[in-house]
């Protein structure tokens, strides 16, 4: 018994959450630093609140992916988890930007990196299920499309969550002033509108798409174990160890090259802002409230909305490219061209320069974005496809804590508050990974993506 081929809007229909919570992730990663050095963080303590991320990262999605992988409800196997992710991150977009409000409680800069732990928790939550829903539904043959689709989406709702703060501004006259150590007013309404958008588009998901059973997973020719639900449910968290020690050796060579990417990405989200006021505006180290910082941080909301955009675009691409190139060298030279946008940061002489930059990023983007999980579907079998995928983002999180850890000691006192050398680092990390991307056996490669 195969899986059924989903048509093209089924495939649309199947990601269609994954847009509002990038529109939500988006705006987090464009606007969370410059929201905190609001609050008062200087520009080495950045990472150290960013860590939240990783670290429920690498705590929740296993145990998520685990507990998806055998649970069936009225509303299905997957679309729970990523329905109350949606709810709670929905919460964390609306509160942080308003932090001043608890300061009774607590100082704001506190309230807004709880916000944030919240939102990283709840994203946590909600996009472990999407990517193993993808695997789920899919057959091998429409997975490279399946992950590509998802790129897309994700690309749409990333450039309307890092623009839309620049858009209400400039063209409905929000204030983008930072007053008596308040959150600019449209950066709180940018953040309302993404709450609204990502719940939305959750709901597009759930009731548009059906899952299979876990019955009917049984009886797919990829199942290598039946499991029948009685055993699903008995399951031991205890066996996410056993799934680690377990691991193909695809997942373990891909989880090299994931963790050059992602600790270059991380330095892009925590250090665009600062390193872009300083480097390319020529302000003073110490300015982080001014207008001109604010111009600043709004033109990084546009930076990263056309690496979002570039994304989306060439993500439609990835299927034929990895079609006649393969899908490891496809992604190999993705990460290459996007590890040279970033070096390019430093020589550009002026902002608008720096869009070239973010198309070059975009490419890097839209690949690692797709290619390592339509690479990894293939080597893990399926009734466990939303634990790896779990245990995968291991290779995500770890080098986001490890930059974290010693990205703002090595700004402050390496860099001497000069986080453009930052860039640089994760336009390093990205050579890296495209290297080592040449050396993944890809289980399935011959497996061509379909059209349709």
């Amino acid at each position: 018994m195969k899986k059924r081929q989903l048509s093209f809007w089924d495939i649309v229909s199947l990601s269609f959450g994954f847009l509002g919570i990038q529109m939500g992730f988006a705006l987090q990663n464009a606007n969370a630093s410059r929201i905190l050095q609001n609050f008062g963080a200087d520009v080495h303590e950045l990472s150290w609140f960013w860590i939240v991320a990783p670290l429920t990262g690498l705590i929740i999605q296993p145990i998520i992916g685990h507990y998806s992988d055998r649970t069936w409800t009225r509303l299905g196997r997957r679309k729970p988890f990523f329905l109350t992710g949606a709810l709670l991150a929905a919460v964390g977009l609306v509160l942080m930007p308003k932090a001043d409000l608890f300061i009774s409680i607590l100082p704001a800069l506190w309230v807004g990196a709880g916000m944030l732990a919240i939102m990283d928790a709840s994203f946590n939550v909600a996009m472990e299920p999407f990517r193993a829903l993808v695997a789920d539904c899919l057959p091998s043959d429409q997975r490279t499309l399946g992950f590509s689709v998802q790129t897309i989406l994700i690309g749409i709702g990333a450039v309307l969550g890092s623009v839309l703060p620049y858009i209400l501004t400039n063209y409905f006259g929000i204030s983008n002033v930072e007053l008596h150590g308040k959150v600019p007013l449209n950066l709180v309404l940018s953040f309302a509108i993404g709450a609204a958008v990502l719940v939305l588009s959750i709901l597009v998901t759930i009731m548009r798409t059906k899952e299979y059973t876990p019955e009917e997973l049984t009886k797919f020719e990829d199942t290598i174990t039946i499991i029948s639900s009685q055993k699903i449910k008995e399951s031991s968290l205890a066996a996410i160890f056993t799934d680690v020690k377990k691991m193909p050796v695809t997942m373990k060579q891909l989880g090299m090259v994931q963790f050059f990417s992602w600790f270059g990405l991380f330095g892009l989200w925590v250090f665009t802002t600062p390193a872009i006021a300083h480097h390319i505006y020529g302000l003073p180290l110490s300015d982080t409230k001014s207008e001109m910082y604010s111009k600043a941080g709004d033109w990084v909301g546009i930076l990263f909305g056309v690496y979002n955009g570039v994304s989306a675009v060439f993500a439609f691409l990835l299927p034929a490219i990895a079609k006649k190139l393969g899908r490891k060298r496809t992604h190999a030279l993705s990460l290459l061209i996007g590890g040279l946008g970033l070096l390019s940061m430093y020589i550009m002489p002026d902002k608008n320069w720096l869009l070239l930059s973010m198309v070059l990023v975009g490419v890097g983007w839209a690949s690692i974005l797709a290619m390592p999980y339509a690479i990894l579907a293939g080597s893990i079998p399926s009734h466990k496809m939303g634990v790896y995928m779990g245990i995968f983002n291991f290779f995500i999180v770890i080098p986001q804590i490890l930059n974290a850890l010693i990205g703002g000691p090595l700004v402050a006192y390496l860099y001497h508050g000069d986080a453009i050398y930052a860039i640089l680092i994760s336009g390093i990390s990205l050579l890296i990974a495209a290297v080592l991307t040449l050396k993944v056996k890809d289980v399935d490669d011959n497996v061509k993506a379909t059209h349709i």
